[in-house]
């Protein structure tokens, strides 16, 4: 039986599945973005597919912490167009 791999939410800090989550990367050469594959190399954080979640964490500058540097507003708007974009994929399928 294979393991359900679950992360923190860097939001609301609730543990959820991997795969519910949006992944935000910090790779080695200093480029921060959303990695889609879950796969990309370099420091990796969790946030919850909600813009609730999203405003929290901009609001505490928790993801500023956890990377240890400034995110630029360009990063926040394009994780709130991946919750948007998942989001209506999720109703177009219901």
């Amino acid at each position: 039986m294979k393991k359900i791999v679950q992360r923190t939410c860097m939001g609301c800090n609730s543990k959820k599945n991997k795969n519910e989550l949006i992944r935000l990367v910090l790779n080695k050469s200093g480029e921060m973005f959303v990695d889609e594959t879950g796969k990309a190399e370099g420091r990796g954080a969790y946030i919850c597919n909600d813009i609730e979640c999203l405003e929290k964490s901009i609001k505490t500058k928790r993801l500023e912490r956890v990377f240890k540097t400034k995110i630029n507003n360009q990063l926040y708007e394009n994780i709130r167009g991946v919750i948007i974009e998942r989001k209506s994929k999720k109703e177009n399928i219901q």
